[in-house]
C-alpha cells in the first residue's frame, strides 16, 4: 500500500514541501525568495500535489520541521500543517530539526560513534543542542544550552560525531575528542522522508490541538 506523507520545512530562509512514498522521496519544491513563506508556501504545495498526480485525500500523514529556527518560519509551516490535517483528518508529525540532522549523520557513515552531537547557532554563546548514542537512542533532549553547558557536554572521553553550522570549530571545543565534524546542516530529504515514515509506523504522531513548535529558548522581542 501506498503511504503518501507531505513534507513541509519553513524552519531556515527557504521553504521546502516535499512529497515521498513509504519512505522514498518522490518530488520536491523549493521557494528561493528567503523569508517569503507566507505567500509561498500554498502554492508550492498545490504545484507538488499537480506534479505527482495525486489527490490531497491521498496523502497519508503530514510531517513538518518543527524547529528550532525561525520563530515567524516555523509558526507558518506549523499553521500550514496543522490546516491540510483538520480538513484532510490526517495525522501531524512534528519533527525536531536537530533530531532529523542527527539521523542524517547515524545513516550516512558505515563507522559507528560513540555520541552525535547535533548542535545550531541560537545567539551570540548560546546554542540549540541534542544528543544521542551508538544505537540512536536520545541520552540528551534538544534544548537551548549556554556556552559554559556546550562545553561540559562535548567534554568526554567518547568518540563524538559532532554536527554543527559553522564552518569553524569553536576554540572551547578543539581540545575535546571529536573523531568527525560536519558542517552541512540542510535537511536532507532522503533521510527525512525514512525518519517520518519510520514515526508514521509507530503512529508516533501528535495532538494537534495542543502541538507547538520546538522553540527551545524564550522568544525576544523588541519595542
Amino acid at each position: 500500500m501506498k503511504q503518501y506523507i507531505l513534507h513541509i520545512d519553513t524552519s531556515a530562509g527557504n521553504a521546502i514541501v516535499a512529497l515521498s512514498c513509504n519512505g522514498i522521496i518522490l518530488y520536491n519544491k523549493i521557494n528561493n525568495e528567503a523569508r517569503n513563506h507566507a505567500s509561498s508556501i500554498n502554492i508550492l504545495i498545490e504545484a507538488l500535489i499537480d506534479e505527482a498526480k495525486i489527490q490531497f485525500t491521498d496523502i497519508s500523514a503530514i510531517a513538518t520541521c518543527g524547529g528550532p529556527g525561525s520563530y515567524t518560519g516555523l509558526r507558518i509551516g506549523l499553521a500550514t500543517a496543522k490546516g491540510l490535517c483538520y480538513a484532510l483528518d490526517k495525522p501531524l508529525i512534528l519533527d525536531n530539526k536537530l533530531a532529523l540532522l542527527s539521523y542524517q549523520s547515524f545513516n550516512r557513515h558505515l563507522v559507528k560513534f560513540e555520541e552525535y552531537i547535533t548542535v545550531l547557532t541560537a545567539r551570540a554563546k548560546e546554542y540549540f543542542i541534542a544528543v544521542f548514542d551508538f544505537d540512536f537512542k536520545c541520552t540528551l533532549e534538544p534544548r537551548h544550552v549556554s556556552e559554559e553547558q556546550l562545553i561540559a557536554i562535548t567534554d568526554t572521553t567518547k568518540e563524538i560525531f559532532l554536527t554543527i553550522d559553522s564552518e569553524t570549530l569553536p576554540e572551547t571545543l578543539k581540545s575535546h575528542k571529536i573523531i568527525k565534524v560536519e558542517t552541512d546542516v540542510h535537511i536532507d530529504l532522503k533521510y527525512w522522508a525514512n525518519y517520518s515514515f519510520n514515526r508514521f509506523k509507530c503512529h508516533d504522531i501528535e495532538i494537534l490541538s495542543t502541538s507547538e513548535p520546538f522553540y527551545l529558548k524564550q522568544v525576544y522581542t523588541h519595542k
